[in-house]
């Protein structure tokens, strides 16, 4: 019994299921603003599975496609793979097995759901990739990341409506802005393997305002999805909320001391993301 919690615990390591805290709030926000209050609880349940499904499996191929690299930066040779607690056979199984989940609950979901599926897991193996030939894969991991919203949206109404846009582009340059603070603890080893980011094609100064500028970005695009929605009083709390906290998270990060990154990057950001979703569940149930 004991073997096998411990092999679960090691798979949601590798994985970083903590991680979660990230995208899920955004798709529940969006799932809240298509149904104008709470979805049906079979939309909810599916919703789950299809997150947890897509985001386990896209992490599970990544470790395998960057072990490699994973292997050769001293920041990352601890993970379940270089280290041998997880074999490239066992992560490739969880892969097939967490997409299989995806497929599911987007055959359980809708039509249209299931139509898009195998282009929003396009999307997650492409982005495995990107940072071989392009400092742009931030923008491909927040438009990965971005399916959330935009699936959540789909998942309760059956449609794309444009109405929807701003708060998946929200999603875009909010991640964008704090995987480029991420990456500037892997700058110098980038530059030795040949790894393409904006931290190494700018430099950490020029990288630290770019990050702003895409928050920045995201923090106008939500106000413009408050708008556009016409949310009320707690939507518009939230988002002095969020403004607040987008402020401290980068006061913390200076071009010359980065000891306070991972604060600034998981702390912050998961705060970011469910101060959005409770406030504009407060908006909806208050």
């Amino acid at each position: 019994m004991n073997s096998a919690i411990d092999k679960i615990s090691v798979y949601l390591r590798m994985i970083k299921f903590s991680h979660s805290v990230f995208a899920l709030p955004f798709a529940f926000t969006s799932a809240l603003i298509a149904a104008q209050g709470i979805p049906e609880i079979r939309q909810i349940i599916w919703i789950v599975v299809a997150m947890v499904g897509a985001r386990s499996g896209a992490m599970g191929l990544n470790r395998i496609i960057d072990r490699k690299i994973d292997s050769a930066n001293p920041r990352t040779a601890g993970r379940e793979i270089p280290r041998g607690d997880i074999s490239v056979f066992e992560a490739a199984l969880l892969v097939i097995v967490s997409f299989i989940f995806f497929e599911l609950a987007a055959y359980m979901l809708n039509p249209l759901c299931l139509k898009l599926s195998p282009v929003a897991i396009a999307v997650l193996v492409f982005y495995s990739y990107t940072k071989r030939f392009t400092w742009m894969s931030h923008f491909v991991l927040g438009l990965s990341i971005s399916a959330a919203p935009l699936g959540a949206w789909i998942a309760v109404k059956g449609t794309f409506d444009f109405g929807i846009v701003p708060l998946v582009a929200a999603v875009i340059f909010w991640l964008a802005g704090f995987d480029v603070l991420y990456a500037l603890q892997d700058i110098e080893f980038d530059r030795k393997y040949g790894l393409y980011s904006i931290p190494k094609r700018f430099g950490i100064r020029r990288s630290i305002y770019f990050s702003r500028i895409f928050h920045a970005t995201s923090f106008f695009l939500l106000v413009a999805n408050g708008m556009i929605f016409q949310m009320g009083i707690f939507y518009w709390s939230g988002m002095f909320v969020t403004a607040c906290l987008f402020l401290y998270e980068h006061s913390l990060i200076k071009e010359n001391d980065l000891r306070k990154l991972d604060i600034a990057f998981f702390n912050m950001n998961g705060y970011i993301s469910v101060t959005i979703f409770i406030f504009t569940l407060m908006d909806y149930m208050v």
